[in-house]
């Protein structure tokens, strides 16, 4: 059975280790934010357009399709939001993990490298699926738009 507490120098130092994926983390929860407000007024935008009254017939032609638009953005926009979870989960597995190898005393190096690479590759995922979700935002044109100038 392994004996916990080894060394009482080895509890600060596992907070030393996880200090590092906590501030990824906090830097997930703060990107998941903004994700998860851009998702709420891409469902806002929705209900309005599809909540509107009677239209001219070119209208309606341009509503379904700034409808359709925001059904890929919020597609988007929940991948992104489920790989930055899924990184925040991973993140929270490394931290984990990094107590119960000190805890435990138990070499579990190889798992705590699985589960970053794990992360990152969740995170770059999500990120790129915002970085699109953003961009097609730019290029979408808004129904009853007047043109600047």
């Amino acid at each position: 059975m392994a004996t916990p507490f080894l060394n009482i120098n080895d509890v600060p130092q596992a907070i030393q280790l996880a200090l590092g994926p906590a501030f990824l983390l906090t830097g997930i929860a703060g990107m998941l934010n903004v994700m998860a407000g851009r998702l709420a007024r891409i469902i806002d935008r929705g209900r309005r357009l599809t909540e509107s009254g009677a239209v001219s017939p070119e209208l309606l032609a341009a509503l379904q399709v700034e409808i359709q638009g925001l059904d890929r953005r919020r597609y988007l926009a929940s991948a992104a939001i489920t790989g930055c979870t899924l990184a925040a989960l991973l993140v929270c597995m490394v931290i984990a993990a990094l107590f119960l190898e000190t805890f435990l005393d138990a070499p579990l190096h190889g798992l705590v490298g699985l589960l970053f690479t794990s992360a990152t590759v969740a995170l770059v995922v999500g990120l790129a699926y915002f970085l699109r979700e953003v961009h097609l935002a730019t290029t979408i044109r808004i129904v009853g738009a007047r043109p600047e100038g």
